[in-house]
């Protein structure tokens, strides 16, 4: 745990205690020594790279297996692997939503959730800063280093939070002197102090500046409940396997450079003739010895296999107890159905959705404090009513996802359904565009049957038949015609 409780009956927070400030700092630091063990470890620099040997001849190979960086790795890459959506609990308030993400956007929150995933996996806590710039009234956020950072809360039955601090320790360029420089941010005030410089105690303290977020603009994001890293407790599994490395290795090099024993001869009478021979061996390979002599190579003997045994038990137990996968092992990478995958999964969905618990508490805080600063600007966002939503991006049975989606077709809604397709990102307006898509097929159907109502069944067949009209019409005009005139003839 690394927060602090005091006691606020005399706390105020436009005249802060600086000895008290002091003394928890002094105590956070001594308190930061194991985040900066598992920082150490994630970065490769295990406790194997101090070992010494006792015979300074010999092997003394240093091997680093960095299980630590594939478990963080692994763990942060399924947490936050895609940016967190938020969106309204009701349609009304759409408007206001898009302008706090717009305001996400220009702050880059997606890059400071990584970072914070990566610092809770590490050191088992991250810290971030909101605050505005200095030279334009935008939000921004920023990343705090988790073994400087610490908050600070009262000694009630609530816990109410009092203030953050932030510290660092920098050189001043002017008078090359190493200072400590500390940002305390309370609800409304940023105190921004000097504590030390160069071993002498300094003190030296701004006025407070209000920052208008209304609440103390230093988050916590917790790993878990006591914010244990993903493999912090690993440590020693990792260096018994760091250990069994560098030994095997250790043991095939002493292999390789065995003693040489020779029975019942010498050499040579003094040490010039013990290296002329030596010499002649090394460059030759032969060796001349009496009748009754015999020589032979002094080396250790290790069960391979044995080793191979531990090895894997080892390697087995660390990615067991800390619930995050080996994405090598056969028994994973193997065909699975996507029932089976999630059993694999099931240990690491378990440590991601404590992960994701205690991230959504840390973003509602994120969020009021966006709102805050926007109501300001007369732009009114209701922070309860901005809704979370983390994506998972996981290999898919697509097959059977699609005999899934078939079977639940008119059981549950279409939205719901294409929610569940990887490749959907917006399900909604995907909907939409699956509507529009009917409807112009409808038309196109409507307009194709038009066409054919309008035009004859057999357009050929009844151009035959006018034809056929025309001519018996034209034959019978004839026919009376003659007819007229033998009449008018009979009656001349």
């Amino acid at each position: 745990m690394y927060t602090f409780t005091i006691d606020s009956s005399s706390y105020d927070e436009k005249e802060l205690n600086m000895i008290q400030i002091e003394q928890l700092i002094t105590k956070h630091h001594s308190l930061a020594g194991k985040i900066k063990k598992c920082q150490r470890y994630y970065e490769a620099q295990h406790d194997i790279r101090n070992r010494q040997k006792k015979l300074k001849t010999a092997a003394n190979n240093k091997v680093v297996c960095n299980h630590a960086k594939d478990i963080s790795d692994t763990a942060t890459g399924y947490f936050m692997n895609s940016p967190i959506s938020y969106s309204s609990y009701d349609d009304s308030d759409k408007s206001s939503i898009d302008k706090l993400t717009e305001t996400f956007d220009r702050a880059d929150v997606d890059d400071v959730d990584g970072d914070n995933a990566h610092d809770m996996s590490v050191c088992g806590v991250a810290y971030e800063y909101v605050y505005a710039k200095q030279d334009s009234t935008e939000i921004a956020v920023r990343n705090l280093e988790a073994d400087h950072t610490f908050l600070v809360y009262d000694d009630t039955i609530e816990q109410n939070l009092l203030f953050g601090v932030y510290y660092y320790r920098y050189k001043d360029a002017i008078t090359s002197k190493h200072c400590y420089r500390a940002t305390v941010c309370t609800k409304n005030y940023v105190n921004t102090m000097i504590l030390e410089c160069s071993g002498q105690n300094h003190r030296k303290v701004n006025e407070p500046i209000p920052h208008f977020f209304g609440n103390v603009p230093i988050i916590e994001y917790r790993n878990n409940k006591l914010c244990i890293g993903d493999f912090e407790q690993q440590i020693s599994l990792i260096d018994s396997y760091n250990k069994l490395m560098s030994d095997r290795v250790n043991d095939k090099e002493q292999f390789v450079e065995a003693l040489l024993v020779i029975y019942g001869s010498l050499l040579g009478d003094d040490e010039e003739e013990v290296s002329e021979v030596m010499k002649i061996l090394k460059e030759n390979g032969l060796l001349e010895l009496p009748a009754e002599a015999r020589a032979e190579y002094l080396s250790r003997t290790f069960d391979e296999n044995g080793l191979e045994v531990l090895r894997k038990a080892i390697k087995e137990d660390i990615y067991t107890f800390s619930h995050v996968p080996n994405l090598t092992d056969e028994n994973f990478v193997g065909n699975s159905s996507g029932v089976a995958m999630e059993y694999k999964l099931l240990g690491l969905q378990m440590i991601t959705g404590e992960k994701e618990k205690y991230y959504k508490k840390g973003l509602k805080r994120r969020i009021e404090l966006f709102c805050n600063y926007l109501n300001l600007k007369a732009i009114a966002i209701n922070p309860n009513n901005v809704k979370i939503t983390f994506t998972r991006k996981l290999p898919k049975n697509l097959n059977e996802l699609a005999q899934m989606i078939a079977n639940l077709s008119g059981k549950v809604s279409t939205e719901t359904l294409i929610e569940q397709l990887p490749f959907v990102e917006d399900a909604p307006s995907e909907v939409e565009k699956v509507k529009q898509e009917n409807e112009e097929n409808i038309k196109l159907q409507q307009q194709m049957f038009k066409q054919q109502d309008d035009e004859p069944f057999n357009k050929d067949e009844e151009d035959k038949n006018d034809e056929t009209q025309n001519d018996i019409g034209t034959k019978n005009d004839a026919s009376n015609s003659k007819n007229a005139k033998q009449s008018s003839s009979v009656s001349n």
